[in-house]
């Protein structure tokens, strides 16, 4: 199955420069917790999470006002094109522990997003897609990391 059957269209965005609080106020507002950070020509250089903002704010003893998104986005960012294959992905999140990945043309623009969500709906829905697939990448994106905490 191709990315395209499952994938959401359309990518809510924010550039490297924005401010954590902006960034998370698109997510508020758009009922996200995931950003594709774009360059000036809007391609796809690094991805944002709520989480990431929270955590960067918390140990930094920052607020979000004064953290760029630059300083905590994850890059080079994991993306894919919708003529790639889904459980190939799916196996992607797993490995590197994600569970949103932006969808990009040729030019490397957002074109939308594929989630866990949206594979776990595929599955149930009769796609080329196990339903133990989402519920294994699950399992394995929930892992706990290594040399956490103390």
């Amino acid at each position: 199955m191709l990315i395209r059957t499952v994938m959401t269209p359309g990518a809510v965005t924010c550039g490297a420069g924005d401010t954590l609080e902006h960034a998370t106020k698109l997510m508020w507002e758009h009922d996200i917790g995931f950003l594709p950070v774009v360059d000036h020509a809007g391609r796809v250089i690094g991805a944002i999470t709520d989480r990431d903002a929270l955590m960067a704010s918390y140990t930094r003893g920052a607020s979000l006002k004064g953290l760029v998104v630059e300083a905590v986005m994850a890059h080079p960012p994991i993306t894919c094109t919708i003529h790639d294959n889904a459980r190939q992905l799916e196996q992607v999140m797993a490995q590197r522990q994600i569970r949103r990945v932006p969808v990009i043309d040729e030019l490397g623009k957002p074109i939308g997003v594929i989630t866990l969500g949206d594979l776990a709906r595929a599955s149930l829905v009769g796609h080329d897609l196990s339903p133990r697939g989402p519920t294994s990448t699950l399992a394995a994106i929930t892992q706990p990391r290594r040399n956490v905490g103390n």
